[in-house]
């Protein structure tokens, strides 16, 4: 800790009573940090850092990049804007080099205050100027390098733009005449070139996303980049081994078009999905994993752990992580497909804010994310209906979503109801419910329809060595011995499948909770367990 001489040493303190100083140097948190190591991230909760030994980094992200916006060397301050304000940090700090800061919490800030009053009147100095500088970031107008040109509601354009959404690129979106363009969807790029109608592999490499391994051979290879897959990756990559995820579509998974989650610990104001899967993804880019999008794993060999990508593409890794998570079950309704992406929606993410803008819609489900939706778009549509197959939402939805759905007049909640025909030309205008109790069929005017009554595990691509329970979920540990396909004289680990080496974990392993909570522990896990693998060929 440090000391009070080491203090007295520092100008900032210069008029602190011996007795302030004694009292800081037993109140302080003194922080040792390696290069890159962050001591405070935007949006955390207020608290003043002084720097004591080298050199710390200011940085923010500004459209979508990091910005090294300042540095504080020693005896300078970093929190004074948040604490003046008692607001959050509005940007990150991290050291450059061999960092030693002294961080001061609230209670500690206001009793050196009324000790040495000179101090908060230097801090609230330093915020004022501080202030100038950030507004003048915030106030920048962003200048995308991506046009997405489409008509209207185009299923190619809204996909496309989920995509640039959740990858967080930068985009600008702009509705065109039909007439103007034989395409539905263009791209325009900023060195002038023009994809029409692009395939999400020729978007992802057209905006510089990895679609390609860098490398052959890896230690871990995990299949999937939502929240188990990403905590697998971000464990796996602190810890040294050269870490591969390979990605359908967009870091986040299910998860990632969750409009809020707000039972995950620690955010205590609920997170959305996307910036869950935003965080986590650039935490294990930071610590070295390797991530590829718009690529699917099409053959496993169990004994050798090769892995054959869309494209031929082969990598091999000693350990195997599934986490390929669900997908959402499908309407079974014979004209669905041609809505699609034109009023109908599989799931729902905060980026279809702009269809569901001043429509009317409907929601089929009764589970926590189809609650979260009627939330979200309550705030957007000009209705929000809830659709509801059961007696009522108390089977498969949490309380606290019960109790505020309840509370918003504008979502309308119908049990033992179900759609049953679709109705528009070029989009949905309407459709046919009916009332199960009564047995009457009510034609309503809907524009967006999302569906989300369920979800399946797509796993028909894996090796019969691999075994499945009845309904396609992969089978590990106790299940997985007990099934007589495990050939090993070891028991296998809690989450290892019937085959060696390749581990299960998230929402694709029979028998998970189905909760992002649950999901981002077993990515944990399977680091663990990983490592007691490798320990094995040793």
């Amino acid at each position: 800790m440090i000391t009070v001489d080491g203090l007295r040493a520092m100008r900032v303190f210069d008029g602190v009573p011996e007795e302030g100083l004694v009292y800081l140097a037993g109140a302080v948190e003194d922080i040792r940090l390696v290069p890159g190591e962050y001591f405070a991230h935007e949006g955390d909760e207020r608290s003043l850092f002084i720097v004591v030994e080298g050199l710390a980094e200011i940085t923010k992200v500004v459209n979508g990049d990091e910005r090294i916006i300042g540095t504080r060397a020693p005896g300078r301050f970093f929190g004074e804007v948040p604490m003046t304000l008692s607001t959050p940090f509005p940007a990150s700090g991290r050291a450059a080099g061999p960092t030693r800061v002294i961080k001061l919490e609230p209670a500690v800030y206001y009793t050196l205050a009324a000790l040495a009053p000179s101090v908060p009147d230097r801090v609230a100095g330093l915020a004022r100027r501080y202030l100038d500088s950030l507004q003048t970031m915030a106030a920048e107008q962003r200048e995308p390098g991506v046009r997405l040109i489409h008509h209207g509601r185009s299923a190619r354009a809204h996909r496309v733009s989920g995509f640039l959404t959740r990858n967080e690129v930068d985009f600008e979106s702009v509705t065109a005449d039909a007439a103007a363009d034989a395409a539905d969807t263009v791209l325009e790029l900023a060195d002038g070139r023009r994809l029409e109608n692009p395939t999400m592999r020729e978007v992802a490499e057209a905006v510089g996303l990895d679609v390609v391994p860098g490398a052959r051979d890896y230690d871990v290879v995990i299949l999937g980049a939502g929240p188990a897959g990403l905590t697998a990756a971000v464990n796996a990559a602190a810890e040294g081994l050269r870490t591969l995820v390979v990605e359908t579509f967009a870091p986040g998974g299910q998860a990632g078009t969750s409009t809020r989650i707000e039972n995950y610990t620690g955010f205590p104001f609920g997170i959305s999905g996307d910036d869950l899967a935003s965080r986590a993804f650039k935490q294990a880019k930071r610590l070295g994993a390797e991530l590829v999008v718009t690529r699917t794993v099409e053959a496993l060999d169990p004994a050798t752990h090769e892995l054959t990508l869309d494209g031929g593409d082969v990598v091999r890794a000693e350990v195997v992580i599934l986490a390929t998570g669900v997908v959402w079950r499908t309407l079974p309704l014979g004209d669905v497909g041609r809505f699609l992406g034109s009023g109908v929606y599989y799931g729902a993410a905060r980026s279809d804010s702009a269809v569901a803008q001043g429509a009317d819609v409907c929601i089929i489900g009764a589970g926590n994310s189809a609650g979260q939706a009627a939330l979200f778009f309550s705030r957007h549509a000009r209705s929000v209906t809830l659709l509801v197959r059961g007696e009522s939402l108390e089977a498969g939805m949490s309380r606290y979503l019960i109790d505020q759905i309840s509370a918003i007049p504008a979502i309308r909640v119908e049990t033992r109801s179900e759609v049953v025909a679709l109705h528009g030309a070029d989009s949905l205008q309407a459709a046919d419910i009916a009332d199960r109790r009564t047995g009457d069929v009510r034609r309503r005017d809907v524009d967006v329809l999302f569906v989300m009554i369920g979800a399946d595990a797509e796993t028909a691509w894996l090796p019969p060595d691999v075994a499945l329970d009845g309904r396609g979920f992969v089978l590990t540990g106790a299940d997985a011995l007990e099934s007589g396909r495990w050939a090993e004289t070891r028991r296998p680990f809690a989450l290892e499948t019937t085959a060696p080496g390749v581990f299960a974990v998230g929402d694709v392993r029979s028998g998970s909770v189905k909760r992002v909570v649950a999901g981002v522990g077993e990515g944990g896990m399977a680091i663990a367990f990983t490592h007691q693998y490798l320990a094995l060929g040793r």
